[in-house]
Formats: C-alpha cells, sequence, structure tokens
C-alpha cells in the first residue's frame, strides 16, 4: 500500500491542484516501511492523479480538493482523505491506526481568486469536519 500526502514543510499542504510535492509513504502490516518526497514537476489539478497512479498510490491525504480532481481520484482508484489540517507524517499515522480526522463532503471551489490565492488562507471545507475515519473499505 502506499499513502500520498499533499506535502508542503511538513505539513499536509491545503491546495492539491496546486501541489509542487507529495510525500509518499510505503506501507506493509499496517507500519510505514519507507517515505519519500517527490516532485510533481508543474503536473496540475487532473493531472495529479495520473501523476499518484502511476507512482503506485493507492491512498492519498490531502486539504482542499475540487470536484474535478475527486473525480479523477476515483476514477484512478486511489481512496482520499480530504480537508486534513495536521502534520504530514501525523495524519498517517492517524489514517493508519483509523483515527484520522477528515472530512469527507470536502470541496475546494474557488479557483477564481487569482494567481497568488492560497486555499490555507481561508476555509475551502465548508461542511463539518468528521471525528473519524470510517473502516470501510480499507485494507491495511
Amino acid at each position: 500500500m502506499k499513502i500520498a500526502v499533499t506535502y508542503e514543510n511538513g505539513e499536509v499542504f491545503q491546495h492539491f491542484g496546486h501541489t509542487k510535492q507529495f510525500k509518499i509513504y510505503s506501507v506493509e502490516n499496517g507500519t510505514v516501511v519507507d517515505s519519500q518526497i517527490i516532485e510533481t514537476n508543474g503536473a496540475g489539478h487532473g493531472a495529479l492523479a495520473d501523476f499518484l497512479k502511476n507512482n503506485g498510490v493507492t491512498s492519498l491525504i490531502c486539504g482542499g480538493i475540487g470536484g474535478g480532481a475527486q473525480a479523477a481520484l476515483k476514477e484512478a482508484n486511489i481512496v482520499f482523505y480530504g480537508g486534513v489540517k495536521a502534520q504530514a507524517d501525523a495524519a498517517v499515522e492517524a489514517l493508519l491506526k483509523g483515527n484520522l480526522q477528515f472530512n469527507p463532503n470536502v470541496e475546494c471551489s474557488h479557483h477564481g481568486h487569482g494567481e497568488n490565492h492560497s486555499c490555507g488562507s481561508h476555509s475551502c471545507h465548508s461542511q463539518e469536519e468528521k471525528p473519524a475515519m470510517p473502516k470501510v473499505g480499507i485494507n491495511l
């Protein structure tokens, strides 16, 4: 299993479509056995789903994410956990323990704000955060 996290300075980056780096964790028997930071090389939005699939990723932890990217991830059979605000390493450990705080209804629908807009400057996830990860469909 490989888990990718949108990554910036040790934190979960808050705008999936503008992600410049992912931290990818290799997991065996519910334990992280390796991790590496990889550059997206300018791939953005929908192209990132293919980028992740080509890197063997099966799950994604991210902040804000738009509907188009969500559809692309679903098509690539990548399970995603959006609306996460945490240190990347801590988020992966929480996912593996079954207690990741995420928002299953996350949306990031403000793409018209201009080039210098940052998802981190306001809440992309207008829905309430769900307290814990559902166990359905997760094979660790």
